[in-house]
């Protein structure tokens, strides 16, 4: 481990030393603004990067156009720096601006302080990403940003090693671009910290890792979070040597201009040249404001430490040492300081003039609407006091402007007008434009959205082989990894063994351990793997071994991937396959079907659950021609079942959201998916010799689900409805019920209760029978749908039991 020392050689110019002070003086004066207009009510929360503006202008001095940074919630200086936010833009994301004009990062979506660049147009197609300088997408959780870093650094690696990808220039000039990651000391007790620089060591990727350390985590010191209240004497031992490679790590002070700037470059040029990844530990930071507007830091830091930041805060210290060192005098550094102060309060006035400008301009609309309506309205003066309340709102917000609009409708029913008819088409307008605003682009809205994808049905003739299904599948991905170079498989057991379930068997061997390659047992940093090797522009297929274990990975999963494309209101898009095997198998551990969580915590992904390995080559085939993320459950007890294979393995699709009939009936309409399927048919056999005919429907996808409303068109034959499911109690059942019964109405054609049939509220037991008795079994199904008919033609089916 290397500690940087200041040597007083001047690394940059006069010019560019002043500059960098007059930077870090505006931005540290929008923190303080900042914090006052939350407590005006201007806006609802501030968290800012006071306190590390030197080691940030110090880390942007080195980030070239090419580069990425996957960092955290402190970093406005950085951001500055490299001139990919202005003082006007900060405020503007404060105050929630839903202008993408004012607020590039997220159109008002995110958080203040959570920062983005836009590598998408308009149209959501690429842009060039090596003729700029690139931030991923930043999320809240603490050290959420660390799996994405891992594949931002590695896509570097792919794009150096692997030749075949020398020609997507628009993406990486021979993997020289770095992948900047920052952290807040604290934060990296978190296990998705330890994951992913484990991982880069591993794989020995350029990735440079700054962590901002402040002695805190809020209110709670070192001691609490950090074995030797050090992450850089944690780390100790990831320190490369000269014949084992690992970590460059590097201690510097946060107040220490000419030694930050030592460290940083000795980082870049190890990590640009070399793809060795390094620890930048910036000691000695300050927060000045404390963690947040949520408190003070005066509560828990005592009286010394509090001295001891106002005499080592970063700013400070820079303007003691331009002064010694005579390159400024004290009233040519007023004058820089009057000067960014003001440049910030300009900034702050703009921004909020555009923000409220906007609102107004609907709060006067909504008025004169209202105004008018009341004149002939016998509640002239509640109409009234209904139009007072909003124009006396002092810092008015869309949502009052609903709330006025509405409210004044509610004592105009059933008195019919033309004013009235007015204000209902401008609030039925107004509220297009603001679900636009704030629920739109939660999936890609592109011409290559997956959605567009229509069905190219498999195509079989007399001689079309049978075989393991897992071999449909391994020529589906051949296929795929010898068509376009972009493409690569990685993860636990992937490589060498071709996977568990043999769906990439020889291909390692065939195309290289670059794109079929193995991993550590690290769902977590798969996925995150898999995220950042997307946003730059690869189609990575990342496998998580089994369902059961996508719990490790969900939060990425959910906080990241999901809400990528909706919290930059299109401007980012990762379109990563996961691909996964459940249901199925036998064991606590190995045959979960959690597929209520998924549903609920990944709306922004597609959850695809084929039934058989052909319909999962169809829709890898779809989803490789899109642009969308997507979860793909394979059936864990399918890989050696015989499938016929289709002439048109390599062009067959399958559309998203359409449900296939597997079994026309009368009698009662039974949806499933995955691995049910086989169990439902079985049953339905069983049940058409006791006379009942099934209609048994495949959703196919769950996410998105039926879009052509197939299921209710069945209802309207049937009149009843039973879901199979394998989850627990309403798990995906509740979500499948939801959708037929209210968003497609489908409980208008019910002449019985719907039924419900799914696994125990427990996880499966082990062996045959654990299976048998925990999830749903023929048996069980037959019983329940023969008690279905028999209630009501008990004659024709009298009981059974």
């Amino acid at each position: 481990m290397s500690e940087a020392k200041n040597k007083t050689k001047l690394p940059v110019s006069k010019k560019e030393i002043l500059q960098d002070y007059q930077l870090a003086v505006e931005s540290r004066e929008a923190s303080l603004i900042g914090r006052k207009e939350v407590f005006m009510g201007k806006a609802k929360f501030g968290i800012f990067g006071d306190g590390k503006e030197l080691p940030q202008i110090a880390m942007a001095k080195y980030f070239q156009n090419g580069d990425w940074r996957s960092g955290y919630y402190r970093d406005q200086t950085f951001m500055m720096a490299i001139g990919q936010l202005t003082t006007q833009q900060f405020f503007a994301q404060l105050y929630a601006h839903t202008d993408v004009e004012a607020d590039p990062a997220s159109a008002g979506r995110m958080m203040n302080g959570h920062f983005a660049t836009r590598y998408l147009n308009e149209k959501g197609e690429w842009l060039t990403q090596t003729d700029k300088k690139n931030s991923s997408a930043d999320i809240s959780p603490t050290a959420g940003q660390m799996p994405r870093l891992l594949g931002l650094a590695y896509a570097s690696k792919l794009y150096r090693e692997n030749k075949e990808l020398s020609e997507f220039e628009d993406f990486s000039i021979n993997g020289n671009e770095i992948a900047f990651g920052t952290i807040g000391n604290a934060s990296t007790s978190e296990g998705h910290f330890w994951e992913t620089m484990n991982a880069a060591g591993v794989l020995q990727v350029p990735m440079i890792m700054s962590v901002w350390d402040d002695g805190y985590g809020i209110s709670v010191p070192q001691k609490y979070h950090t074995i030797k209240e050090s992450i850089s004497e944690a780390l100790s031992g990831f320190q490369q040597t000269k014949d084992k490679a690992g970590f460059e790590v590097i201690k510097v002070k946060a107040w220490d201009y000419v030694g930050l700037l030592e460290a940083y470059k000795k980082a870049v040029d190890i990590s640009r040249k070399k793809h060795t990844p390094c620890l930048i530990h910036v000691i000695e930071v300050t927060q000045p404001q404390g963690h947040s507007t949520s408190g003070s830091h005066e509560r828990y830091k005592s009286k010394d430490r509090l001295t001891w930041e106002k005499e080592h805060d970063c700013i400070l210290k820079m303007r003691e040492w331009i002064i010694s060192e005579k390159l400024a005098s004290a009233d040519e550094l007023d004058q820089l300081e009057k000067e960014a102060k003001q440049s910030a309060k300009q900034a702050k006035d703009q921004a909020w003039k555009d923000y409220i400008t906007d609102i107004k301009k609907d709060v006067d609309e909504v008025l004169s609407l209202i105004d008018k309506v009341a004149i002939s309205s016998s509640k002239k003066a509640e109409i009234a006091k209904i139009a007072d309340s909003l124009r006396k709102e002092l810092n008015p917000e869309k949502s009052h402007i609903i709330k006025g609009a509405k409210k004044t409708l509610r004592l105009l029913k059933g008195q019919p007008s033309g004013e009235k008819q007015n204000l209902v088409n401008w609030l039925n307008e107004k509220s297009d434009v603001y679900e636009h605003q704030f629920s739109s682009k939660l999936y890609s809205e592109s011409a290559d959205a997956a959605i567009n994808v229509e069905t190219i049905p498999a195509s079989y003739n007399e001689n079309s082989e049978l075989v393991d299904g897992r071999e449909v599948l391994n020529a589906c991905f051949d296929h795929l990894l010898k068509t376009d170079a972009r493409i690569f498989a990685f993860g636990e057991d992937v490589g060498k063994i071709g996977d568990v379930n043999q769906g990439f068997a020889g291909l390692q061997e065939k195309y290289g351990e670059l794109k079929v390659t193995d991993t550590g047992i690290r769902e977590t940093t798969i996925i995150g793997q898999g995220i950042g090797a997307a946003v730059r522009g690869l189609r990575p297929i990342a496998e998580i071994q089994y369902l059961d274990y996508l719990l490790y990975a969900i939060q990425t999963l959910s906080d990241d991937l999901a809400t990528l494309q909706y919290r930059t209101f299109g401007g980012q898009k990762a379109p990563l396959i996961i691909r996964t095997r459940g249901h199925r198998l036998e064991g606590v551990w190995h045959s979960g079907s959690p597929m209520g969580m998924i549903l609920h915590s990944l709306r922004g992904m597609y959850v695809l659950t084929p039934r058989n390995m052909t319909q999962a080559a169809g829709f890898y085939n779809t989803l490789m021609q899109s642009d969308d993320p997507a979860l793909v459950i394979e059936s864990l007890n399918g890989y050696r079942l015989k499938e016929r294979v289709p002439e048109n393995l390599t062009e067959f699709k399958l559309a998203l959201g359409e449900p296939e009939i597997l079994r026309e009936g009368s009698d009662a309409t039974v949806v499933t998916y995955g691995s049910t399927c086989r169990v439902v048919m079985e049953a339905a056999n069983q049940l058409s010799e006791e006379g009942i005919e099934l209609e048994v429907i495949d959703a196919q996808t769950l996410i998105p689900f039926d879009r052509p409303k197939m299921i209710v068109d069945s209802l309207e034959k049937t009149n009843r409805l039973v879901v199979v499911d394998e989850d627990v109690e309403g798990g995906a059942s509740a979500f499948i019920l939801q959708q037929i019964l209210e968003r497609d109405n489908g409980y208008f054609n019910l002449d019985s209760k719907p039924l419900t049939i799914t696994g125990k509220n427990h996880r499966p037991a082990y062996g045959s029978d654990g299976d048998y008795f925990s999830k749903p079994n023929v048996e069980e199904i037959f019983d329940k749908v023969y008690a279905m008919i028999s209630e009501t033609n008990p004659e024709e089916f009298p009981s059974i039991y």
